[in-house]
This record gives C-alpha cells, structure tokens and sequence, in this order.
C-alpha cells in the first residue's frame, strides 16, 4: 500500500512539474531506470526466499506409532518397496515409482503416514506447503520448485542417503487443474515445473527422489499430475473404523494413568466418524479434565465429557428460563424415546446443558459402523430428527424453532430417499424434478413418517414426562438409567 502511495504522489508531480513548464524528460529517464531497477530488485528477493517454508525433519514417527489405518499403510509400504529395494527393480526392468498421493479427509494422517515412510526407507526428508510454491513475481514458484528438488538430493548426500521423500501438503493449491486461475497464471507455470522436474526422476539417479503429496480434495488436481509416470499411486487415508479407532486410543493413552472403568472400546464405540486428531484431541481433553478435578487418574466420566466436548464445543454459560429448560428437556427425551423405540440400547446421553449452538443433545452410538443404509434405516432416522418437535407438541401444545435442524436434517434425508430411488416416484433424475414433484413426493413422505412417529410418542407420554422431569433436575441422564425408566413406567 505504502509502495501504491508513493509510486503515485511521484506521477502527480512528474505531470505537475510538466504542466508548469519544467523539463521533464531527464526526469522520466531517471524513474524508469529506478523503477525497473526496484522490479529486479523485488524479484530476485522473491527467488532468494525460494527455500522459505521447507521443513527438514528428522522424524522418529514409525508405522507402528499410526492407528486405524492398516490398509493405507499396506498400499504405502508396498509402493515404499519400490524405493527400498531398487537394485532389484533395476535388474527387472520395473521403472521406479515417482509419486504417491494420499488423499483423505482432514485429520486422518497423511502428514504421519509421510514421516513414517521416510523412516521406513531410510530417507531423507523434506515438507513443505502447497501454498509455498504460489507468488505474485513470475517465475519465482517454478525456481522453488527446482531448488526443492536440489535441496532433496544435497541433504541425502549430507545426510549420506541413497534416497530423499519430498513431501508436498494441500497440493491442490499447487496442482490445481490448469486455467482454473485464468487471472494468474503463476499458478500454471509451477505446475508445469513440477510436472518437468518429476519427469526427471529416473532409476539411474545417485539419489533416487520420491515424491508424496496430501491433499482432501483429489479431483480439483490437474489430470496430467495423475497420470501413470507421476503421481503412480493413490493412497486412500480414510477416516478409521471401530476398531481402528480402538487402536488410536491405545497409542495416545499409552502414556496416561487411566482408572480400571475406564473402557476405551466403549469410547471407540462412540465416536464413529471422529478422525485420529479428534480421537487425540479426545485422549487429551480427558486428561485435562482430569487434571481440573484433581484426580490422580483419568476416570471414564473424563472421557464422556471429553468426547462431548470435541463433538458440540465448551460449555456455555448461558442459562435458558425454566420455561426454556423444560422445552429443551421434553424435546430431547423425545429424540432419546423413539431412538430407543426403533433401535434400541443406541442411546448414550442425554444432556440440557449448552454446548456450541445446541441448548441439549442426545448422543447415539450404533452397534456397528454402517456406510450402507436401507429404506427403513433412512426411514427411522427421519422419525428420530421429528421427535423432538412431537413430544413438545404433545406436552406442552405447541412446537417451537428449536426444532429448525432437525427439519434440514429430515429435508437432507427425504433427498437421499429420492435419489436412491427409494419413493413413489421409483427411480428418477432428480435434477429433472419439478418444484411441484419435490414438494408433494416430500410432504407425502414426512406426513407419514410424522404419523408413525406421533404414535410412539403418545404411547410414552408417561416416560416422556418422567424423563423429561429428571432432566431438568439432573442436567444429564446416561443411557442405561433412560431404558431403566422405559422398564419401570407404564
């Protein structure tokens, strides 16, 4: 902004003096020679900074040391053989491997899985950003590329290696499909770079290079990264199962004091589509939890909170008026209600404290991790989400907006009906629906849905209020006490 300022106060004046009969050319000469003198000045800056960003790192990460994720770790080691055993590739003919992706939602390890596999080849390594390579001086991403690369093989001869890992993270913002930014294309020429710099690499090289990128958004690459010959082989880092789960928690409670009813399969029960970051950040919230009440161990109640926490955010210090709290409460025991009614022992917590946006919640936990539903599974969803709005209605007379998500989630839901084709309308192209056809085929369906909902929830007024009664004394009523209550009162 400052350099804007300046560069017009002088244009000002170079005219002003003009106007007043001053000779300006000299003048003019002398500005522009500065003015391109101050452009190669700021250019060659930018190509110095070309090492700026990179991350050496000598890391003790091990395979061993990553959970739930066996099957990417398979993939990677077998594709990392490539890099361990080249001699032998070389007596076969097998052209070496030049890249590997790793593609994966956010917080399931790529960056880990990166850092491992340099320790399992013996290499040397080197990260860096996407984000790195992108300047607004032409020229100056492509040469970082290129000094990348000479830096990967002068630290494997420094570090007396036969090979180096080049790690690129978010390489969507490097990769991304040519002309896709028609306004720079700075963009286009580092990819080009790279692409020339990893048609390069070759088996006959003193220092074989190995390049892994990770990336959450695989098809905004440019196809010609994807290629056979460049990126060879994609590793998908997904999020981890119920027993992958399982296995994350042994490896951050590993080093923690945990009490005997602590039960970490429970908590890998739990938190179905939690990532290893939030099952670290889970493992970690319970030991400060811990640490808050003074416990010389960490005590499943810690892990409960914990979990709560990861999932819906601190607690508020908010507080609703009794009128509220009694709303919140009926609401949530109906959720709870038809939960149990249509699968029961799913139900974990209820709870009417405030935590993010959310006055109260209640947590589900499946018996299995599903990724595969049937009509009846979307069907029973949908009744849950329209519980909440009923069981006000059938206590308290009237529904109130706090039942404004749960509606989206119904809408979302009705939509994957009809796409699957799963309604009256059999199977259709949904994008050649008309406003009429969504709008009768979705009100049939939650018209009836609502129907068979508002007679569970009629047939368990009386636990309903019950329920509702303890959890505006209480705050918070765990599962089993629930179906306690669904045993015990007509």
């Amino acid at each position: 902004m400052g350099i804007d300022i300046a560069l017009g106060t002088g244009i000002g004046i170079f005219f002003f003096l003009g106007v007043i009969g001053y000779n300006v050319f000299p003048l003019g000469l002398v500005g522009i020679g500065a003015f391109i003198i101050w452009k190669m000045v700021i250019q060659k800056q930018g190509l110095n900074t070309a090492g700026r960003g990179i991350q050496i790192s000598d890391t003790s990460v091990d395979f061993e040391d990553i959970g739930g994720q066996s099957a990417a770790k398979k993939e990677l080691k077998e594709a990392l053989d490539f890099l361990l055993y080249s001699e032998r590739m070389k007596e076969l003919g097998i052209r070496p491997l030049k890249g590997i992706l790793l593609s994966g939602p956010p917080g399931t390890g790529k960056t880990l899985l990166a850092k491992a596999a340099a320790r399992y080849t013996n290499s040397a390594f080197i990260a860096i950003s996407g984000s790195e390579f992108v300047e607004m001086y032409a020229g100056v991403g492509a040469e970082r590329v290129r000094k990348l690369f000479r830096r990967a093989k002068d630290l494997a001869r420094k570090e007396k290696k036969s090979s180096s890992i080049i790690f690129i993270d978010e390489i969507d913002i490097l990769g991304a499909k040519r002309g896709s930014n028609v306004s720079h294309h700075e963009y286009d020429q580092t990819l080009n770079q790279l692409l020339v710099e990893m048609d390069g690499l070759g088996i006959e090289q003193d220092i074989q290079i190995l390049v892994l990128a990770a990336t959450n958004r695989s098809e905004a690459l440019d196809q010609a990264l994807l290629r056979p010959g460049r990126f060879d082989r994609q590793v998908k880092v997904d999020l981890p199962d119920k027993e992958g789960r399982l296995a994350i928690l042994n490896i951050h409670t590993r080093n923690k004091p945990l009490a005997k009813d602590v039960d970490l399969g429970k908590i890998a029960q739990e938190t179905f589509s939690f990532s290893g970051a939030h099952l670290e950040s889970v493992s970690n919230e319970a030991a400060v939890f811990a640490l808050r009440d003074d416990a010389q161990k960490i005590e499943m109640r810690h892990f409960r909170e914990a979990v709560e926490k990861v999932l819906l955010g601190e607690k508020l210090d908010r507080k609703p008026t009794e009128e509220e709290l009694q709303r919140v409460a009926v609401h949530e025991s109906g959720h709870a209600l038809l939960a149990e009614s249509v699968h029961p022992h799913s139900v974990s917590q209820i709870s009417i404290r405030s935590r993010g946006n959310a006055l109260g919640y209640v947590r589900h936990y499946p018996k299995d991790d599903l990724y595969l539903y049937t009509q009846g599974m979307i069907e029973e969803q949908i009744m849950i989400a329209l519980a909440g709005a009923l069981a006000e209605e059938a206590i308290l007379g009237v529904r109130s907006t706090g039942s404004a998500g749960d509606y989206e989630q119904s809408l979302r839901l009705v939509e994957k009906m009809i796409a699957s084709g799963m309604s009256e309308l059999g199977i259709v192209d949904v994008n050649k629906l008309s406003a009429d056809q969504r709008v009768k085929v979705t009100h049939d369906i939650l018209n009836t849905l609502e129907a068979r909902t508002r007679e569970i929830i009629t047939q368990g007024k009386a636990v309903l209020r019950k329920v509702a009664d303890v959890l505006q004394v209480e705050e918070s009523i765990c599962g089993e006490k629930l179906r306690s209550y669904l045993n015990t009162v007509a």
